[in-house]
Parts: C-alpha cells; structure tokens; sequence
C-alpha cells in the first residue's frame, strides 16, 4: 500500500516543492538584505553629512561669539549678521543659563529659556547633535558652547531641515523595490524553468527504475548533458544491463540445470519401467538395467555437489585465508587421481617448486586443482600427457595445468567459464562431464583475488594458468 501511494505522488509533493520552499528563503533573504542594508548605510552617510555641516557652523558662530563684548541680544546680532552663507532653518543663541538671547525662528523665543537636550548639553561644554528621517526629509539639531577663558558663557543650537537628501533617500528606496520586483520575477521565471527541467529528468529516471521494477530489464534511460544525474543514468544503465546479465544467466542456468538433471532422471524412469513392464525379464538384464540406474544416479549425485560447490561460492559470506602448501595438495591429488589416469592411458607429472604457499582456503584450493586435474586427464587422449607446475612470482604463486589432449577451439575459448557450457557436448557426457568445473574453478579463484586464463599449446592441448596471492607470514597475526 505504502509502495502505490508513493508511486502516485507526484514530484511537485516533494523534490520540486522542497525546491521551492528553498529557493523562496534564499530570495527572501537576499530581498530584505537588498532593501535594507544599502538604505541603512545611506541613510547613516546622509546623518554625518548633516552632521558635519551643522556642527561646523555652530562652531563657527560659537567662535564668532567668543570674540564679541560679553552676550546680549544686541552683541549676538550684530556677530550674526557679520556671518555669511549659513544655511540653517533656524538658529537659536542663549546665555549660559538658557536664555535666549537671539532666535531666528518664526516663533520668537527671546527673552525665554530653551532648556532642550541639546542646549543643556551644550551649556555643560559639549558638543550636541540629534538626527531623525521623518516623510522624506531630514531633521537635524546640533548644539555648540559659547567659550570665553574656558568658561561656558552661552550655547549655540541649530536646527536644520534638508528635504533633498530625503528625496535623493526615498528616489533610492524606490528604485532598489522596483530592481527587486525584476530580480524577484527573473529569478521565479529561472526557477520554474529549472525545476520543470530538473523534475522532468527526474520523472525520466523514476519511471525508468519502476519499469525494471515491474521486470523490464532491456530498459534504458536516456539523459543528455554530463551533470550528476546524466551520471546517474548512466549507472542506472549499467546496473540495468547487469540486471539482465544476471537475469539471462539465471534463466539458462535454470534450463541448463533442468536438462542436465532431466537425462538421467529420465534414463531412470525409463529403465524402471523396463524392469516393471516386463515380468519375464531375466536376472542378468535385471542386473544390467540395476546398474545402469546405479550410474544415473551417481551422476545426478555428482551434478547435484558441484550445484551446492557453486551455492556456497556464490554465497556473500566471509572467505577464509589460510596458508595452502600447493606442493603439497598437487602431490595428494596426483596420487588419488593415478587410477584414473592410469585407466586413461595419461601419463601425470609435475614440477613444483617450493615456497608455493597462497593465501586460499584449503577446500578451494582442492575443488580448482580437481576440477584442473581431471579434465586434463578425461580431455586427454591415449599415450597423452599431463604436467602439473607451480612457480612463486613476486607477491603471487602460479599454478598451470598443461595437457596434450584435443584441445578447445579458439571461437570456444571465452564460454568455457560459463556454467554447464560444453566444447563437444557428446564427449564431455560420456566422460561424465556436467560443464560446471571449471565455473568452480573460475569463482574459487576470483573470490580469493586471483585469476585463471586459458591458451593453446603450440604441440597439442591447452594449458590453463592459476595465479593466487601469496601468503605472507605477517598475515598469520
């Protein structure tokens, strides 16, 4: 159930709206980052811009006070007008203890006091100024001590309106919406585009995976482009084909395994039969059918070992690594296969060195010496000849196994690994051949890193070649 309901899920429910939902926070972010920061930063610049220009006229004016005869209205006058170019809404001069002495302001203050936060401040010998952005104009107040032999005879206070820095502000804030709506927009119409993009490609290999899903294995998925999901596909292909491979494999090794098993179960039957049907059958033919079903089963005993070789090589489960003296299992072998050879009319010989110890497990080293030895022998043809050689080179031990025998055909070379794959049918049966021992051979050897090749011999025969590691005494801890 869980399975159907994602199926039908659609990719705007997850990949794109994830998509989405991050791709909005990032705009929003880089927005207010966008809307804020460059009208803070200007604004603050305008503010000391202000600020500069009113305090260095309150300090002028606060200079050209300190040379006049003592502060009344009349003294400050007269020092204003000597003043020039100030460019101020209003300005405001009192004694040191408030009073106003000069206001150039609509509402005229003089003759009270202005006890503003600035002016105290002034009149205790500091510098004042205050700032405020208000309806798209500035407002600024900036305060100065009158000084005279380092006393505090009065204060200076400016007040300030600047409408066209605020308009220069607003015009800036105005353009920096709208070059947020068009990046906002452009942004939107790129990331539809690439998350249409994006989900149809993921839709390509979604359905894709549910086609082999479903059993398809001959599906591909087509990808252009050399981005992460082109690679993706790609491996997707790649793990399709194996699919297939192994799907094709299991399908021929099933039908294999089933003939194979079929013909001596259906020589049983048959011979059964025989002896069921017929009530006049004598004891020596008895005898005969007797062994001929003996023989059946012995082979169908032996097709079933090398099924179970290959189950437990093919299982997933933890090789082990010992040290295997292949002198020393060449020479057991060899004596329990000299009947065989001697029946076949094969000479055995070998040539091993010493110091041939490979990392392998003892039964794997059995089974691929076996399985090598018996088909040089049964492959062989009579006055024929088998040579066992082993050889340390380097990090590795070489095993090879050299026959004079019929050999195999070139074109047949690349298959002879395949399971219940046979070179000449009709003789591999009749020498009781199932065509899975050298599928042994060649799994035993890959799962202890080694590797098995095959090549023709100039005179006659083949020689297959077995390459192990070695084993190292450090590895024994």
């Amino acid at each position: 159930m869980d399975e159907k309901r994602s199926a039908k899920l659609p990719i705007t429910h997850s990949l794109q709206m994830r998509l989405a939902l991050g791709y909005s926070c990032l705009i929003a972010a880089l927005l207010v980052l966008m809307n804020t920061y460059p009208l803070v930063m200007s604004q603050n610049l305008m503010f000391r811009s202000q600020q500069t220009a009113l305090a260095n006229q309150a300090v002028l004016i606060s200079n050209t006070l300190t040379t006049a005869d003592g502060l009344t209205p009349e003294t400050v006058e007269q020092a204003v007008n000597q003043l020039e170019d100030l460019d101020v809404r209003r300005l405001v001069v009192t004694d040191r203890a408030g009073l106003v002495l000069y206001d150039t302001g609509e509402e005229d203050l003089q003759g009270k006091y202005a006890l503003t936060g600035e002016v105290v401040s002034a009149l205790r010998g500091n510098d004042a100024f205050s700032s405020q952005y208000r309806d798209g104009t500035f407002f600024s107040r900036a305060a100065a001590p009158v000084m005279t032999r380092n006393q505090v005879v009065g204060a200076v206070f400016l007040y300030g309106e600047d409408s066209g820095q605020g308009a220069l502000l607003g015009e800036l804030q105005r353009n920096l919406r709208l070059i947020s709506v068009v990046v906002c927009l452009a942004v939107l119409a790129l990331f539809g585009a690439f998350s249409t993009f994006l989900s149809r490609r993921v839709r390509t290999l979604l359905g894709g995976i549910r086609k082999v899903r479903a059993g398809e294995y001959t599906h591909r998925v087509t990808m252009d482009g050399k981005d992460e999901l082109a690679q993706l596909a790609e491996e997707f292909n790649q793990l399709t084909g194996r699919l297939q491979i192994t799907e094709e494999e299991r399908r021929r090794f099933v039908s294999d395994a089933s003939h194979e098993l079929k013909t001596p179960l259906a020589s049983i039957r048959l011979l059964t039969d025989s002896i069921l049907q017929d009530e006049a059958i004598d004891p020596a033919t008895t005898r005969e059918f007797v062994g001929d079903i003996g023989e059946a089963a012995d082979r169908l005993i032996h097709i079933s070992q090398e099924l179970l070789e290959l189950n437990r090589l093919d299982e997933e489960r933890k090789r082990r690594r010992e040290p295997v003296d292949l002198k020393e299992h060449t020479e057991k072998l060899c004596r329990l296969l000299a009947p065989l050879a001697e029946s076949a009319q094969v000479t055995l010989e070998t040539d091993l060195a010493e110091d041939c110890v490979a990392r392998c497990d003892s039964e794997d080293a059995n089974q691929i010496l076996r399985n090598l030895m018996e088909n040089a022998i049964k492959y062989n043809v009579p006055g024929g000849h088998v040579l066992v050689t082993t050889r340390r080179q380097g990090e590795n031990v070489c095993l090879s196994v050299a026959d004079t025998g019929v050999g195999i055909p070139q074109e047949d070379m690349p298959r002879i690994f395949e399971r219940f794959y046979r070179v000449d049918k009709a003789r591999s049966r009749a020498a009781g051949g199932t065509g899975l021992g050298l599928s042994i051979v060649r799994d035993a050897v890959r799962h202890h890193g080694g590797e098995v090749t095959v090549a023709p011999r100039p005179e006659a025969g083949v020689v297959f070649t077995v390459t192990l590691p070695a084993w190292r005494e450090e590895e024994r801890a």
